[in-house]
């Protein structure tokens, strides 16, 4: 079914061949993406666009051999007007920032990374999908892309954006049966676990297969120090509801991504009336919540119908008011439909 135009401006055209009803979280090759470059000791200066295709890299790039990169994700979406809105993404920007000092890497400011992101966005907003149908979801890369035999930081980076339109990560937001690992660690104290390294995500592949395997959605994981408190999702960051009182795991262990998500969420929450604890929150404390909900970029806010720690599994109510409220909250604000009283949109003209 073709989308109707009433939502494009003069003269917009949306790109053919798309299944808008039909969008997974799969790439979808666009029209344009971003490079901007810069020499070891010297500063990101003017990027450009180019036709959306292969990058060249040295075989001793950093990122090929010693894994020094990061990426961030965040979505540009349509109104009902036909207006294209970023949410925060001066939060990813700084994340980014964060990330890099992390990782002994030069990084655009924060006015290039938004700049860059509006750019890609306009120069690929056919590609945005109708209101209601979906986003596009933007990836953002920071990578050492120099030549670099000997371990330690390289002489030259990149940093590229490219896109896809998207629909839900998790078909129709169906509720997670989430498998709590209690041998293998995500992150560890004084690691990488609280920035968004490529290096996190490829040594959960093997817990989070084996899950799926005997029909789980996803893996929530527990801390590398005692095991006995929930830390992080692969790709989420969880909430759990008792009574009038929301709770998500610290921040102060550096051992969990600090989600954009995340912390709207908990202002959103706080705006509600409830209480908002950050803690540390024993796996006991998961398998008595009243609700369970996770948060990110890519999942937005969904909910949790299960979890099953060693021999024990716990149902939460999938229906559950707080869940649904939160989620139509922040998309409506994402998307127009809410007025946005913070200052959290941004849109691309």
């Amino acid at each position: 079914m073709r989308p109707h135009p009433s939502c494009l401006k003069k003269g917009e055209i949306y790109a053919d061949g798309i299944n808008w009803d039909d969008l997974g979280f799969g790439l979808i090759p666009i029209d344009h993406m971003y490079t901007m470059k810069c020499s070891d000791g010297e500063n990101f200066s003017q990027g450009h666009l180019s036709p959306f295709g292969k990058i060249e890299l040295c075989p001793s790039a950093g990122i090929l051999n010693y894994g020094q990169g990061l990426f961030e994700g965040l979505k540009a979406t349509r109104t009902e007007d036909g207006r294209i809105m970023l949410f925060r993404p001066q939060e990813n920007a700084l994340r980014m920032i964060m990330g890099a000092e992390r990782m002994c890497m030069p990084s655009p400011s924060v006015e290039q990374f938004v700049d860059a992101v509006k750019q890609t966005v306009f120069a690929n907003k056919r590609w945005v999908p109708p209101p209601g149908k979906g986003s596009l979801y933007i990836r953002p890369l920071l990578v050492g892309s120099g030549s670099n035999l000997c371990l330690g930081p390289g002489l030259e980076y990149t940093f590229l954006i490219f896109a896809s339109p998207v629909g839900n990560y998790h078909k129709g937001r169906a509720a997670l049966n989430l498998y709590v690992e209690h041998k293998i660690h995500r992150a560890t104290p004084g690691g990488t676990g609280g920035v968004k390294c490529v290096t996190n995500y490829s040594p959960v592949y093997q817990t989070q297969q084996q899950a799926r395997a005997k029909g789980f959605s996803d893996v929530l994981f527990l801390d590398s120090a005692t095991g006995k408190n929930i830390e992080e999702i692969v790709l989420a960051n969880i909430f759990i509801l008792k009574g009038n009182v929301i709770s998500t795991p610290t921040l102060k262990h550096g051992t969990i991504l600090p989600g954009v998500t995340r912390k709207s969420i908990i202002d959103i929450a706080l705006d509600f009336g409830y209480q908002v604890a950050e803690r540390v929150i024993p796996v006991e404390d998961l398998l008595a919540a009243d609700e369970a909900f996770c948060t990110g970029t890519a999942v937005v806010v969904n909910p949790i119908g299960a979890v099953t720690y060693q021999d024990k599994r716990v149902e939460y109510k999938t229906g559950g008011a707080l869940c649904q409220k939160l989620y139509e909250t922040l998309t409506g604000i994402q998307t127009g439909r809410l007025e946005d009283k913070k200052g959290w949109t941004l849109e691309v003209n």
